[in-house]
């Protein structure tokens, strides 16, 4: 049953895919949607983080993940490199794991 889940999955992603590439330029040249493009990843990517942050399991948790996203975010608002935002935020997550 799992494979057939993947194969439809895969499928399904290929058609997608397939129909993006189908659609006129003259639609994708307006104005609104390239600004709804642009903004899809993004809200995409926070989704995500705020799932892999505040969930554990089926709850909502609070914990050393919180403080790593905050520190994370504090470093990005100073413009720090990504490496120095990466590794700070899993630095104050894990010392307070640690405590």
């Amino acid at each position: 049953m799992t494979w057939v889940a993947v194969g439809i999955t895969g499928v399904a992603c290929y058609l997608l895919k397939l129909a993006g590439l189908s659609v006129p330029p003259r639609v994708l040249e307006r104005p609104l949607v390239e600004r709804i493009a642009d903004f899809i990843p993004v809200a995409l990517l926070a989704a995500l983080i705020a799932v892999q942050v505040f969930s554990h399991g089926h709850s909502l948790a609070i914990d050393a993940r919180a403080v790593g996203l905050a520190v994370a975010v504090v470093l990005l608002v100073l413009r720090a490199p990504f490496l120095v935002v990466v590794f700070g935020a899993a630095l104050v997550a894990a010392l307070v794991r640690l405590v």
